[in-house]
């Protein structure tokens, strides 16, 4: 039996967030509600969506990101050094592109005082199942906005920027755990964009050094997991963009695929395989053998339609030819809102699609 994360029937993260709780952001922006008025309407809607996730029969909760607008700015932009500043154009997607704003390393990188703890501690305090966390990457802070958004004058080096991240993330590790977090999840879209050559080759167009990036991103990630107590589950997930159902990358998972499964220390992965842009199975076969677990991501969040069974439970079989079917799990294969504005569906179809998750985990394994 599957006992500790990851669980047979999972989730990413991110939640499409309620019109009330949009209504509400909107009016703090504008001034016409206060800081306590947003958190009041916030952990009201957090403490809804937990209870729905519990009933769909999830055995992982998250807050749904409902305090964030995006899924790696906001956890990104509390580390010390770290700012979120205003950009000239957003993040390109198939066809549309974000709010205009990125990253930028102004300082050393360090975890402080970080109020995302907080943010766990609530979650925490209103489920009766596991309570999961998620905050992006050590590699986001660096592709993201690349060489030229870290501070040359204070990380003249990248060497150094990459420990100072590195070392920020395993006391992170220690704070939420020290928080009694238990199950934490890092998001990451750079080892998708590492399967994509048009990524690469425009990451070289604006003067980055791509060469030796798996190994450097692979050392951060292991520093990170060291600090790791042995009752802690931290997986990761690896999306090829998600905003407003659109995407960024395309690629199968071989060019990465023996660094990411068998050389670093993660629990578990969730992996994208709901269209073709991620290739076949064939990477899963350097999943050792063992307690690593692949949550595979074969029902869409970009859409509302509902996934044939017959079709999800045809592609598990398929999946099993490289790495046995009991380290697998299933989930869907990105959040439903990794930004605030939400992916195209509505919240009926979102927890139907949670529900049969669910459903087609118990015809599977015999358990959730």
């Amino acid at each position: 039996m599957t006992t500790k994360a990851p669980f047979r029937a999972d989730e990413v993260g991110s939640l499409l967030r309620p019109q009330r709780l949009k209504e509400a952001r909107a009016a703090r922006e504008a001034g016409t509600l206060d800081a306590a008025g947003l958190k009041a309407v916030e952990d009201e809607c957090i403490r809804e969506i937990v209870k729905r996730q519990e009933e769909v029969g999830l055995k992982a909760v998250t807050d749904g990101e409902f305090r964030r607008s995006w899924w790696h700015f906001d956890f990104m932009g509390g580390l010390e050094g770290v700012e979120v500043v205003e950009h000239d154009q957003g993040i390109q997607f198939s066809g549309v592109q974000t709010k205009s704003q990125t990253l930028a390393v102004k300082d050393k990188v360090a975890f402080g005082n970080h109020y995302m703890i907080d943010h766990f501690r609530f979650l925490k305090e209103v489920t009766s199942v596991e309570p999961k966390m998620t905050i992006p990457s050590p590699t986001v802070l660096h592709f993201r906005g690349g060489r030229r958004s870290i501070s040359k004058d204070i990380y003249p080096d990248l060497d150094a920027f990459f420990a100072d991240t590195a070392e920020a993330y395993a006391q992170a590790i220690k704070a939420f755990y020290d928080a009694g977090c238990r199950y934490l999840q890092f998001d990451d879209t750079v080892w998708a964009y590492l399967c994509s050559e048009k990524e690469m080759q425009a990451a070289r167009d604006r003067g980055e050094e791509t060469d030796g990036l798996q190994q450097i991103y692979a050392d951060m990630i292991n520093h990170a997991l060291k600090a790791k107590p042995a009752d802690m589950t931290i997986t990761t997930h690896v999306c090829r963009g998600n905003f407003r159902s659109s995407w960024i990358s395309e690629g199968g998972y071989e060019p990465v695929a023996e660094t990411l499964l068998s050389k670093i220390n993660y629990d578990g992965y969730f992996l994208e395989y709901d269209s073709d842009r991620a290739g076949g199975f064939e990477p899963l076969r350097f999943l050792p053998k063992g307690d690593k677990r692949v949550v595979l991501g074969l029902i869409t969040s970009k859409s509302g339609d509902l996934e044939s069974r017959e079709d999800v439970l045809k592609r598990i079989e398929e999946a099993s030819k490289f790495a046995p079917k009991e380290q697998f799990c299933l989930s869907p294969q990105c959040g439903f809102a990794s930004t605030e504005e939400g992916n195209i569906l509505t919240e009926e179809q979102q927890w139907a699609k949670l529900g049969f998750v669910v459903d087609v985990a118990k015809e599977v394994w015999g358990e959730i």
